[in-house]
């Protein structure tokens, strides 16, 4: 497994490790329960340094990344970024991804998932026909997710840049702990508010931000969050995870992603997609929570009243916040209306739950 520069950290800290996406993460310090409510009311800080980071560079940069991603990084200036995603040529979802505008028309860094990097690089490399110049930094950059309601009065006490007023999916560039060139970016999987930053893993940098913010943020509550908390944060917002409820077999437009599917500019699958919007999709993804009780979990099947099969769990968890079981599965879209009986099959008994809108908090 690789190691992240944070690894030693985390083993020193007592955290239970776990492989991901071929990395030594930790999956949870003090429980998840527990770093998932420090993140709704204080502060934690996820090490996410197995993140892929690209950078396109070059006057047909912005050219390409129009022609793989969904969305329109035209709109983009310098400062702010956009999600979006990669999608096939049968209209699935290669991967989803935030476009960073660096130098409009000029240089961008896309940020992919952990598990797709290389799989993500072959896409946009096959793609580049025009000698657009791409460096892939996931190696040698550091990423760190500082999330909560407190987060951005920890940061800034880090910083002389202007962090306060940072609008959502917009980023500064700027010296954090004495680190220069570090990317803050008001973006996060969490829901809770707070900060990402980007640096490059040289000298001390890593452990120096690290032991910055964590004594900073003492009087905040600050704690080290795990995996297993992130993916119960995402999952109240109704944030899709990849390769569970989004991958090469789903379109953005039946896991509800037709607002950053824009189809004024060409991209691949732009057809498909465009005759799926015009006629209407044949599944959905659609947040569940619980009436009876029962956990719903990945593969579960997803049936109506009468028993019949109508749809397959991508996502399910007890809710921390709610206290309630929730989940996210694709269903026949004559059952994806809000308000719908729906039941999990749970080791074979139907439990009944009922169809709502994400975000769950």
């Amino acid at each position: 497994m690789k190691n992240t520069p944070f690894t030693h950290l985390h083993i020193g800290l007592g955290a239970k490790m776990a492989e991901f996406a071929d990395y030594n993460m930790p999956i949870s310090y003090t429980g998840i329960n527990d770093e998932h409510h420090t993140v709704r009311n204080q502060v934690g800080v996820f090490d996410v340094s197995h993140m892929g980071e690209f950078i396109l560079k070059g006057a047909d940069a912005l050219d390409l990344i129009q022609r793989v991603t969904s969305n329109d990084a035209a709109r983009l200036v310098e400062g702010q970024a956009q999600y979006s995603c990669f999608t096939n040529e049968q209209g699935g979802i290669v991967d989803d991804l935030i476009v960073y505008c660096l130098t409009p028309n000029q240089s961008y860094m896309l940020v992919v998932n952990a598990s797709n990097i290389e799989k993500d690089w072959n896409w946009v490399s096959k793609h580049n026909t025009k000698g657009v110049e791409m460096h892939n930094i996931s190696e040698k950059t550091c990423l760190l997710a500082i999330q909560g309601p407190e987060a951005n009065k920890i940061v800034q006490q880090l910083t002389d840049t202007d962090i306060m007023n940072l609008k959502y999916y917009t980023f500064v560039r700027g010296k954090v702990a004495g680190v220069e060139n570090v990317i803050i970016s008001a973006t996060g999987y969490t829901g809770a508010g707070g900060v990402e930053i980007y640096f490059e893993d040289q000298g001390d940098a890593a452990v120096r931000i690290w032991h910055a913010l964590m004594e900073a943020g003492k009087s905040h509550g600050i704690k080290p969050i795990g995996l297993g908390a992130r993916d119960t944060l995402r999952l109240e917002m109704g944030y899709c995870l990849y390769g569970n409820d989004i991958n090469d077999t789903t379109s953005p437009l039946e896991a509800g992603l037709g607002w950053i599917t824009k189809f004024t500019k060409p991209f691949t699958a732009h057809e498909i997609l465009a005759a799926q919007k015009a006629d209407g999709v044949t599944k959905k993804l659609v947040g569940f929570e619980m009436i009876d009780r029962g956990i719903p979990r990945h593969d579960y099947e997803i049936l109506d009243a009468s028993g019949a099969n109508i749809g397959i769990v991508t996502s399910g968890t007890q809710s921390p916040t709610l206290g309630k079981a929730i989940g996210m599965g694709y269903v026949a879209s004559s059952h994806a209306s809000e308000g719908t009986e729906i039941f999990i099959s749970i080791r074979q008994t139907p439990i009944k739950a009922r169809v709502v809108k994400p975000p769950f908090h």
